[in-house]
């Protein structure tokens, strides 16, 4: 039975190789647009503070991978997914291919959420959602001190991925300006104490907190960057960095006519409509609803997954207990995290 899964972070990765390990006959192909080999997502808001994060954000290359057994084709975009002929269409260098399958697993992971009144700003928003995406900030980040200049950032977005950057990137010695629109930070994750003392945390580590202020656009005069709000223009930013959510990747499944809500649909034996394909990772909207965006639930997917694929589970798949952790430089919340 060949198994073709499509997308290399830690969903489609963990799949790959739990699968050979219970069977190294198995033949499994992991299509990628990464070339940079099979990295850790959640270090891209820590890329800053450390000189080797490059290197050290690589978890596994994807020749250590091919070693391993696992068919890896890297730098291709997946066009279509043909259900009728069970076969995977890609762009390859330019030139198209396609390849079969018994079994496909939509690991295609989320966009950076980019909110309606930014969407005509889009060109003047960094995000943080790849490795491509932090080395394009390092790389700025270099340009600016060595002009000799104190790099001064503009973050909008409170919750985790906001508060980590923004810790990150004062820690690292730079000037950081957060907007939140509503009332506190990590609002869905703390309560309202523990808000309180990460607000405090990053102020005493000189990040600028303005909470209940809406971005409604951004102005460009030269290389410098401003952030216009209901009534005022904050100006002097190197750049902003949107860290506004994230949006499923559901674009492929929908042209090939699967359901799409959020995410892509999927039963609790995380398969969709179509007994062929299974989604997981940040790009499926469970039973119950929820799209699992974490390192917990998500590698428990995929463990549970692997084994189903290599013989049918006995039941389906449960979501775990979990807590997320902000890793904010010298924060610890007092309080349970909401999930």
């Amino acid at each position: 039975m060949s198994l073709v899964i499509v997308g290399s972070g830690m969903a489609g990765v963990t799949v790959a190789e739990e699968r050979l390990k219970k069977d190294p006959l198995a033949a499994v192909t992991l299509i990628t647009q990464e070339t940079d080999g099979y990295y850790s997502r959640p270090m891209l808001s820590h890329g800053f503070s450390r000189d080797d994060v490059e290197s050290k954000i690589i978890l596994k290359s994807f020749e250590a991978l091919h070693q391993g057994g696992l068919k890896v084709m890297t730098g291709c975009e997946v066009t279509a997914i043909d259900r009728s002929q069970k076969t995977v269409r890609y762009l390859e260098k330019g030139l198209e291919g396609a390849i079969g399958y018994d079994r496909l697993v939509l690991a295609p992971g989320s966009d950076a959420f980019i909110p309606p009144p930014l969407k005509p700003f889009e060109d003047l928003l960094y995000r943080l959602n790849s490795l491509r995406d932090l080395k394009a900030l390092r790389t700025l980040r270099t340009l600016i001190k060595d002009r000799g200049q104190q790099p001064h950032w503009a973050i909008i977005g409170g919750g985790l991925i906001g508060s980590e950057v923004a810790s990150d990137l004062a820690r690292s010695g730079d000037a950081v300006t957060l907007f939140h629109a509503l009332p506190r930070l990590m609002e869905r994750q703390l309560i309202e104490a523990d808000s309180d003392t990460l607000k405090a945390v990053l102020e005493a580590l000189g990040v600028t907190v303005q909470l209940e202020v809406a971005v409604t656009g951004l102005e460009r005069q030269g290389e410098r960057f401003g952030v216009q709000l209901e009534n005022d223009l904050s100006f002097g930013f190197d750049a902003i960095i949107a860290a506004t959510g994230f949006k499923p990747r559901t674009q492929l499944a929908e042209a090939a006519g699967l359901q799409v809500n959020r995410g892509i649909l999927v039963n609790p034996w995380l398969k969709t409509e179509d007994d062929a394909i299974y989604a997981l990772g940040d790009a499926a909207e469970c039973a119950d609803g929820k799209i699992y965006a974490y390192v917990m639930p998500i590698r428990h997917q995929a463990l549970w997954l692997a084994t189903h694929l290599h013989g049918p589970a006995d039941a389906p798949w449960e979501p775990p207990s979990f807590s997320p952790r902000a890793k904010v430089h010298g924060f610890t919340a007092a309080h349970a995290y909401r999930t």
